[in-house]
């Protein structure tokens, strides 16, 4: 066995250890959903940051940098702007009105704002969306396996969804903010190391746009179309305001200021980060150009040009990647179907027990959904972009909506979704000239804004 797989397999033991240690800690659904509302900045500011910092931003954002080079750090930039407006104006007023109600989840605060049937239909809508993006995680955890273990990609997919699975179920929120703190630490040695190994050896950072690449390379502005470049704001952008897991992570905040603080300091480290990956993509297509398998171009970086210590931390520290936001997929999938569902219209009358019983089932349930779905889905990309796509559509415009216009309705709500998510699915399948006007989640957006407005009109007349 080499060292980079015992690595990862020493160190996999260890993450579910400390989840099942901190498990003990938890009394009931509170402590599981939002941490009993305890979370201080340092531990917001990890548990975020590492839900941030996943399989996209990483093994995502390198190959895209593979493809177009610097300007893949609007991967990452996207991430940092939106948590900026999370920080600044959607997380701190929500967070006052879940204190208030003793809100645990998303859906909570659309019934409170709406009704029922928005809680119902986002609920659904949710989970199709979280799976997908699970699955991605799960493409990017295998990918890791393949290269540094010859590991099959349908048995990686599994092995990296049951280390998350088992130290989520153990105790939610909690668990995942202790967890969180230790994979951060890993990633952000593991990266900055990588990144400065790498490089010394080409030359500096004057090697990545020379030689046979695009001239485009050395361009942060550049995109060669949708979901390129600057473009990724469009689609990544609106889903880091209003994911339902950030939320929620928000609601665990022991007070205001510590949403302030520790989303927005987060947003500052990520924009910072979101430069390594860019790098480490580029390096690659100057030393390996070819890599058919675009989901291995950083695994491949990581092993053919570190040191065998060097890249077995640094492979640790994408394989956490991958893992920390699993974790955060789970938060959402557990607690859409056991508050929002289960309980809100299977059986109201629910015991904490009993409701703390079916979030740890659905989590569980959750893992193996993700685990099916990641067979067919190809790329970590590819996944992705569904889950971004349908939280932007769906969930933006109410969310923003309900907070700052007093008179948003519930007719306004169900009427945003259904357009929003109509004209996503009419752009995308729909044969058109490529043009970043035309992107499916930003054209949704705009369709559920536009109705949204107009139904707000219609009922004033």
């Amino acid at each position: 066995m080499s060292l980079h797989l015992t690595l990862l397999i020493v160190y996999s033991a260890a993450l579910i250890a400390v989840g099942i240690w901190i498990a003990r800690r938890v009394r009931g659904s509170a402590d599981f959903f939002v941490a009993g509302r305890s979370l201080n900045v340092p531990l917001l500011f990890s548990t975020v940051l590492a839900a941030n910092i996943g399989a996209g931003t990483t093994i995502g954002a390198a190959s895209v940098a593979y493809r177009d080079g610097i300007s893949a750090w609007w991967w990452n930039g996207s991430a940092a702007i939106g948590s900026v407006v999370l920080a600044t104006f959607v997380g701190p007023r929500i967070w006052r009105i879940a204190a208030r109600h003793n809100l645990y989840t998303a859906g909570d605060y659309l019934e409170l704002r709406y009704d029922r049937h928005v809680r119902g239909i986002i609920a659904v809508l949710i989970w199709f969306g979280t799976l997908a993006i699970f699955a991605g995680q799960l493409i990017g955890g295998a990918a890791i396996l393949a290269v540094v273990g010859h590991i099959p990609r349908e048995i990686g997919i599994a092995a990296s969804a049951v280390v998350v699975t088992a130290y989520f179920v153990a105790g939610g929120l909690l668990s995942s903010a202790w967890v969180n703190t230790v994979e951060l630490a890993v990633k952000l040695i593991g990266f900055t190391v990588a990144a400065f190994v790498v490089l010394v050896p080409l030359g500096g950072l004057s090697a990545l746009t020379s030689g046979n690449v695009p001239s485009t390379f050395g361009d942060p502005l550049y995109s060669a179309g949708p979901r390129s470049g600057w473009t990724f704001l469009l689609l990544l952008g609106p889903a880091f305001i209003v994911s339902p897991g950030l939320l929620q992570k928000a609601y665990g905040a022991a007070s205001e200021r510590v949403v302030r603080v520790g989303i927005g300091a987060q947003a500052v480290v990520q924009a910072v980060f979101g430069v390594v990956p860019a790098l480490l993509g580029m390096a690659a297509a100057v030393t390996h150009p070819g890599i058919g398998d675009i989901n291995q171009v950083l695994p491949t970086v990581m092993i053919e040009q570190l040191p065998a210590s060097i890249s077995a931390l640094a492979l640790a520290a994408v394989y956490s990647a991958e893992v920390s936001t699993c974790d955060a997929i789970l938060f959402m999938l557990s607690t859409s179907l056991s508050k929002d569902l289960y309980k809100r219209f299977l059986h109201p009358d629910a015991t904490d027990a009993q409701l703390l019983r079916v979030a740890r089932g659905a989590a569980l349930a959750g893992g193996i959904g993700g685990v099916l779905l990641a067979f067919k889905l190809q790329t970590v990309v590819g996944a992705l972009q569904i889950f971004y796509t349908l939280l932007g559509v769906s969930l933006f415009v109410p969310i923003v909506g309900g907070l700052y216009v007093r008179r948003a309705t519930t007719g306004a709500a169900l009427a945003s979704i259904a357009a929003g998510i109509t004209t996503a699915i009419a752009v995308q399948f729909t044969p058109h000239a490529p043009a970043w006007w035309l992107d499916p989640s930003l054209t949704g957006i705009a369709a559920a804004a536009v109705v949204f407005a107009a139904a707000l009109l219609i009922r004033t007349k």
